[in-house]
């Protein structure tokens, strides 16, 4: 029964990667490629092989043969520590981005490539991003400049996320040596800067947590109310008072950020003087909140 459970879960996260790299695909043919905007990763060097090399050829080809020569570059130098859900996550990139860029006609969006650029990019933008949020909630990941960030990190001591920045930086900024105008660098950026953004909101907006410290001398029925109105758990912490120097119990309780004001409400009406303390947190995981992806 356990072996049957474990194989749902993971056609369920197949499925769900999937979806994710259908909506990067989409938002990367339709709305960046056709509009000769460069965004970063393999996604940004399979354009410029594109424009800049043939056309005739799908970027999705572009996008396979780089993953190809950027894993076993990878291979080489940090060892094979690319697992199913990366290999499964190029091929299946490679192949949606080559149908896509076949079959889906250019005019779609019905918008002009040329004119509605500022727009094309900000859009691509946000499919983009949420298609690698959506991956990334599963574990997978796509490969591209995450695999040269990692080279960088071992011969350099280069962190990790400062060397994503700075290939795809690279990458955006080389768009002037095929289209020769600064444009297409500026819709890049902004095309960057969007991706973060919907990756980092998708990931954490939706699950943003908080952190809550309550400072009350009637901590005991706060603290009983939070567990049997919000449902949620909490802990009583010591604590003493440096002006008064008296001994005390302060509540610490993590929450979603959609069950704050049930909380504070229930503070303010058993102690509207309380002291309280509210911290964004990211990253839970346990029961009640998201589970350890391995």
């Amino acid at each position: 029964m356990k072996g049957k459970f474990n194989l749902l879960g993971e056609i369920k996260t197949y499925l769900i990667m999937a979806l994710g790299l259908i909506v990067y695909s989409f938002g990367f043919t339709t709305m960046l490629v056709n509009s000769g905007i460069v965004g970063g990763g393999a996604g940004g060097i399979s354009t410029l092989c594109y424009y800049g090399i043939s056309d005739a050829i799908p970027v999705g080809v572009y996008y396979f043969i780089i993953n190809l020569i950027l894993i076993i570059l990878g291979v080489i130098t940090i060892g094979p520590k690319f697992g199913a859900k990366t290999v499964f996550a190029i091929l299946f990139i490679s192949l949606c981005l080559s149908l896509m860029q076949i079959y889906v006609p250019k005019d779609i969006l019905g918008m002009d490539v040329n004119s509605d650029k500022l727009i094309l990019a900000i859009l691509g933008g946000v499919c983009s991003g949420l298609g690698v949020a959506i991956c990334f909630s599963q574990g997978g990941s796509s490969g591209g400049t995450d695999i040269i960030a990692m080279i960088l990190n071992k011969y350099f001591r280069i962190p990790i996320g400062r060397g994503v920045m700075m290939c795809d930086a690279i990458i955006v900024s080389s768009s002037y040596f095929v289209f020769h105008e600064i444009r297409p660098i500026v819709y890049g950026f902004v095309t960057m800067a969007v991706v973060a953004y919907s990756i980092d909101t998708f990931l954490t907006g939706s699950k943003q947590s908080v952190k809550i410290l309550v400072f009350s001398k009637n901590y005991k029925k706060i603290g009983d109310r939070i567990i049997k109105e919000a449902g949620r758990g909490l802990s009583y912490l010591n604590s003493q008072g440096g002006y008064t120097g008296n001994d005390s119990k302060v509540i610490l309780v993590i929450c979603r950020r959609t069950e704050q004001s049930m909380i504070s409400k229930i503070v303010r009406e058993e102690d509207p003087n309380a002291f309280v303390s509210v911290e964004t947190v990211t990253g839970v995981y346990g029961e009640g909140f998201e589970s350890l992806i391995s």
